[in-house]
């Protein structure tokens, strides 16, 4: 029940202090939970072609054995529990910061995101998990950056800074950290081999990616809504 528990753990005070009276967390949930659902579609298929070519996979001693499109049930949650917690820590920091910092450095970072990970997807073209991760989180950035010009991404990059801490503890758990065998092992032929403890270097993208794709339709629900009862308050 390892990855189970991870799960669980991972979402439980999130989910209890989204009541939080000043907070009022709960109240975004109509715009968290499309934003879960729209993220985690192509998150599953981009892990089920993953897992069937072995790059990489889940061992079975630590799951409960029920599976959906070849994935465990317990990854499902994940895409639930993770971004869940993680928008809700952004919210949160907002909120108690009263501030912006960062702000003023967003497209710089996102700039000097793109630059370097294009270099990594042409020096590592040949690892599936490097490339790929690469190559995902530069377009996706790029778009932010020209496309849909957010105004959230410093405040995004702060947020992420903090979240790589109870992060690291839970991808450390199912990368193997202080487990007997890992949950989710990789085959390291297919990524560039470098670890922070037994968490590859590949995850730490991966996981923006992740959190960024779910923030931005987050945040893109959040504030058609408020143009919206903004337009009918200037009607009434």
């Amino acid at each position: 029940m390892t990855y189970l528990l991870v799960n669980l753990g991972a979402i439980a005070i999130p989910l209890l202090f989204s009541f939080e009276k000043k907070l009022q967390f709960y109240k975004s949930w109509k715009f968290l939970f499309p934003a879960l659902f729209i993220t985690g579609l192509p998150f599953l298929v981009w892990d089920y072609f993953f897992t069937q070519w072995g790059i990489w996979g889940f061992n079975e001693m630590h799951l409960l054995g029920v599976y959906l499109f070849g994935l465990p049930i317990e990854e499902y949650m994940f895409f639930f529990c993770i971004p869940y917690a993680c928008v809700f820590g952004y919210e949160a920091l907002y909120y108690f910061m009263k501030g912006d910092l960062l702000t003023r450095y967003g497209n710089k970072i996102t700039v000097a995101l793109i630059a370097f990970l294009i270099i990594q997807v042409f020096m590592y073209r040949e690892q599936a998990y490097t490339f790929a991760t690469g190559l995902f989180l530069s377009l996706f950035l790029l778009v932010q950056l020209v496309v849909l010009k957010s105004k959230y991404l410093g405040r995004f990059y702060l947020a992420y800074l903090v979240l790589l801490i109870p992060f690291s503890l839970v991808n450390g758990i199912l990368t193997g950290t202080g487990i007997e065998e890992e949950v989710v092992w990789y085959n390291n032929s297919e990524n560039i081999s470098v670890r922070m403890l037994t968490i590859p270097l590949e995850d730490v993208f991966y996981g923006m990616l992740l959190i960024l794709m779910n923030l931005s339709i987050y945040e893109y629900l959040k504030q058609r809504a408020a143009a919206a009862a903004s337009g009918q308050g200037s009607v009434n």
